[in-house]
């Protein structure tokens, strides 16, 4: 049951995307050129955009905390800020091989890696690996199927589960930095807008 809304919130997703990704602004890293917008399609332009968006903000809470809280969790059921982002980096090579048609490397970072440096440096490897899977996104291409969970879904699907996940832990990360006093990268201020010349 779990499942299928989740599916259902992907279908929705997805279906809401392409209206937004008609007229969004793509942040660094993504494309701002409507030919190349129009030619991938508006689901594949969307899904650029968000995935850009995180990797973002999941580098910047990878960097923002510091090394002595790494090992800190609120309750000892949980796992620690370093671990959610071994997790992180180790769903994001699930999902993206899976999209790529690839076998994922099973690199267990959340169970190999411990220091701040280790796994920040994992996350950016495993995001750089998602980037193959998000740039070479087409409509077309997100269509096809493949299998997830023992289910049929189009890589579109995958694509917004990964996002999806990244949404849900970096939820978590923000309750660590808040018990930290650190303030999360979605809640900083807006840089000063720069006079034009």
């Amino acid at each position: 049951m779990k499942f299928q809304a989740m599916a259902s919130a992907v279908v929705l997703f997805l279906v809401s995307a392409a209206a937004f990704a008609q007229d969004s602004k793509a942040p660094q890293g993504a494309s701002n050129s409507k030919a190349e917008q129009v030619s991938q399609g508006p689901f594949s332009t969307y899904n650029k955009i968000f995935y850009a968006r995180m990797k973002t903000i999941l580098v910047s809470s990878a960097e923002k905390m510091p090394e002595e809280n790494y090992n800190f969790k609120p309750t000892d059921s949980v796992r620690t800020y370093g671990q959610i982002v071994g997790h992180i980096a180790d769903a994001q090579y699930n999902f993206c091989s899976l999209a790529l048609g690839e076998t994922n490397p099973g690199l267990k970072i959340e169970e190999t890696k411990t220091t701040k440096a280790d796994l920040v440096a994992a996350l950016k490897g495993s995001l750089a690996y998602c980037d193959k899977a998000y740039d070479g996104a087409t409509d077309a291409s997100g269509a096809q199927t493949v299998k997830l969970f023992g289910m049929d879904m189009p890589k579109f699907g995958v694509l917004n589960i990964n996002n999806a996940h990244d949404m849900e832990h970096y939820g978590n990360l923000v309750t660590y930095m808040r018990l930290k006093n650190i303030v999360p990268p979605t809640s900083e201020p807006a840089p000063a807008a720069q006079p034009k010349k």
